[in-house]
C-alpha cells in the first residue's frame, strides 16, 4: 500500500511539473491577420519542453557535457528575449500577459517553472525586471491562433527548400489560405553534424528546435510590416521524437536579385525604401537594437510585392563589449573593407545598426538604386549609396534621404496648391508639357516650391502629356485618368 501511494505521489508531481512548465515556456498568443481568420485550436501546446535538462547549479555549468551546455545557452537566449518583451509590454498600454514570478527561485526551478501561475494580475502594479506571465495556455488559445488542428488537414503541401537548420514547406489551410510551415530538417546540416558528433537525436533535435522557438519569439515581439507574420505553431511527436515544433507563418516568394534588377526602377526603389524602414525599426525596436547576423537576400521574401525578412533565428540584440584601450574590440570586418567603431560605456557604439546598414549597402543599395534611375535623382542616390558604403550616416539619416523621393497615387488629382511658372499653359497655375514622368520629376526638382505634380489625361498636339505642378497635396481628390506624384519627406501643406 505504501509503495502504491508513492507511485501515485510521483505521478502527481510529474503532472504538476509538466503543467507549470508549459505556463513558463509558452509561445505567447499570435494573431492571424487576414480574411481567412482561423478559430483557435484548443489542443495547441504551450511551449517547448526542456524536461531532460539536468538540474544542476550555475557553478557547475562549465562541467556539463558540451551538447547540454549548448542547449542551455540557447534556452537562456530565448528566455532573455521573453524577459525583454515582458518588461517592454509591462511599461505601456499594451500589457497583456505575465510569466510566473521567478525572482526567488533557484536556476533549475526557473527552467522548470515550479510555482503557482499568477493569472489574477492587476495591471496597475509595476512590472518587475524579470520575466512575468499572464495567462494560462487555455486562456491564450482563445486568441486567433493557427495550431495543430489547423495543419492536420492541410492540402497542396510542397517542399520549398531548407537551410542549415530548417526545412520550409508551402501548404494550404481550409483549401483557400496558403501558409509556410517551418520545422527542423532532420536531414539538414545541423542535425546530421550534431548526431554524428554526439549520437543523440533527441538532444540534437532539442538544440536545433530552439532556433525555431527563438524565431517565433522574435516574430511575435517585433511587429512591423516588413517582418514576416507568425500565424501560430504546433507541437507533435515525429520521427520517434516527442514534441517536434512547427512554425506557421506568412507565405512569401523568394527574393531573386537577377529578376529584381530587371524590374522598373520605381519597384527597386520601393524595395530599398522598405528595407530602410525595416532597419530603422530594428535600430529602435522594443527589444533594443537588433542586428541580422545572417544578412543576405536569401533571408528576405516578397509577400504581395512587399519586402519582408523571413529568418530571425540568427538575429541578436547583444552589442559587442569593448575597452577604450583596445580599438580592435570594435573592428567590423567585411569582405571588401573593415570599420572600427568607437567604444562607449563598455560597448561598441552602434555596432548592430551599422552592421545592418553596411549589409544593406553591399547587398541591395549598390545594385538596385543607381541602375536606370531618373537623371534628376542620381545625385541624391549617389550620395545615399556612398554615405551608406562609408557608414557616414546612420539609419535615421539614410531613411530621411530615401524618403525625399516620390510616391504615386493612381486615379487622383490635387485641386488646389497651385503656383505660377513660365511658360505655362494656364495663367494662374504651373501647367507644362512633359515627355515622361522622369522629365516631370526633373521639372519639379528645379522648382523650389514644387512638392507634387499631377500627370493629367490631356496632351499637346505633339503628343506630350500635360503635368500640373503643385506646392503640396493636401487637397488631393479622386480623378479618373489622372496620376499624382508626391515628394516623400516633403511637407504636404
Amino acid at each position: 500500500m505504501k509503495r502504491r501511494k508513492m507511485v501515485v505521489a510521483a505521478g502527481f508531481c510529474l503532472s504538476f511539473f509538466t503543467g507549470t512548465l508549459m505556463n513558463l515556456l509558452f509561445i505567447p498568443g499570435f494573431e492571424h491577420h487576414g480574411e481567412n481568420q482561423q478559430q483557435p485550436d484548443a489542443d495547441a501546446p504551450a511551449g517547448l519542453r526542456v524536461d531532460e535538462l539536468p538540474p544542476v547549479e550555475t557553478a557547475t555549468v562549465g562541467r556539463l557535457p558540451e551538447l547540454q551546455r549548448q542547449i542551455r545557452e540557447r534556452l537562456d537566449e530565448v528566455l532573455r528575449y521573453r524577459q525583454k518583451r515582458a518588461h517592454w509590454v509591462g511599461t505601456g498600454p499594451l500589457e497583456r500577459r505575465r510569466l510566473m514570478d521567478l525572482e526567488q527561485r533557484s536556476e533549475w526551478e526557473t527552467y522548470k517553472g515550479i510555482g503557482k501561475p499568477k493569472n489574477d494580475y492587476d495591471q496597475s502594479q509595476p512590472t518587475p525586471a524579470v520575466s512575468k506571465a499572464t495567462k494560462s495556455h487555455r486562456e491564450f488559445t482563445r486568441e486567433s491562433v493557427l495550431g495543430c488542428g489547423s495543419i492536420d488537414n492541410v492540402t497542396n503541401v510542397q517542399y520549398l527548400g531548407s537551410g542549415y537548420t530548417k526545412a520550409v514547406y508551402k501548404a494550404t489551410v481550409n483549401s483557400s489560405f496558403s501558409v509556410a510551415l517551418k520545422s527542423v530538417d532532420f536531414g539538414g546540416h545541423d542535425m546530421e553534424n550534431c548526431v554524428k558528433k554526439y549520437g543523440s537525436s533527441p538532444d540534437c533535435y532539442k538544440l536545433a528546435s530552439f532556433k525555431i522557438v527563438k524565431e517565433m519569439t522574435l516574430m511575435e515581439s517585433l511587429q512591423h510590416p516588413n517582418i514576416l507574420k507568425l500565424y501560430g505553431y504546433c507541437y507533435q511527436d515525429n520521427n520517434n521524437i516527442k514534441d517536434t515544433v512547427t512554425a506557421i507563418t506568412e507565405l512569401g516568394s523568394p527574393l531573386e536579385m537577377i529578376q529584381l534588377l530587371q524590374t522598373p526602377w520605381e519597384e527597386r526603389f520601393r524595395i530599398c525604401l522598405s528595407l530602410m524602414r525595416l532597419l530603422y525599426y530594428l535600430a529602435h525596436s522594443p527589444l533594443g537594437s537588433v542586428t541580422l547576423l545572417d544578412f543576405r537576400p536569401r533571408q528576405f521574401v516578397l509577400v504581395g510585392g512587399v519586402l519582408k525578412v523571413t529568418d530571425l533565428d540568427d538575429a541578436s540584440v547583444e552589442e559587442t563589449p569593448c575597452s577604450p584601450s583596445s580599438p580592435s574590440d570594435c573592428l567590423m570586418e567585411f569582405p571588401a573593407r573593415n570599420f572600427t567603431l568607437p567604444c562607449h560605456k563598455g560597448r561598441c557604439e552602434g555596432v548592430n545598426e551599422k552592421r545592418n546598414l553596411y549589409n544593406a549597402y553591399r547587398f541591395f543599395f549598390t545594385y538596385l538604386l543607381p541602375h536606370s534611375a531618373p537623371s534628376a535623382l542620381r545625385p541624391l542616390l549617389d550620395k545615399i549609396v556612398n554615405s551608406t558604403g562609408e557608414l557616414i550616416w546612420g539609419t535615421d539619416e539614410t531613411l530621411v534621404h530615401l524618403e525625399k523621393e516620390y510616391k504615386h497615387v493612381s486615379e487622383a488629382s490635387i485641386a488646389a496648391e497651385n503656383y505660377r511658372c513660365w511658360p505655362s499653359y494656364q495663367h494662374d497655375a504651373c501647367l507644362l508639357s512633359v515627355f515622361s514622368v522622369d522629365e516631370a520629376i526633373d521639372v519639379c526638382e528645379s522648382h523650389a516650391q514644387c512638392r507634387a505634380f499631377v500627370i493629367t489625361n490631356q496632351s499637346t498636339w505633339t503628343g506630350h502629356q500635360l503635368a500640373l505642378f503643385k506646392t503640396g497635396a493636401a487637397s488631393m481628390t479622386t480623378a479618373p485618368g489622372k496620376l499624382s506624384y508626391i515628394r516623400l519627406g516633403a511637407a504636404e501643406s
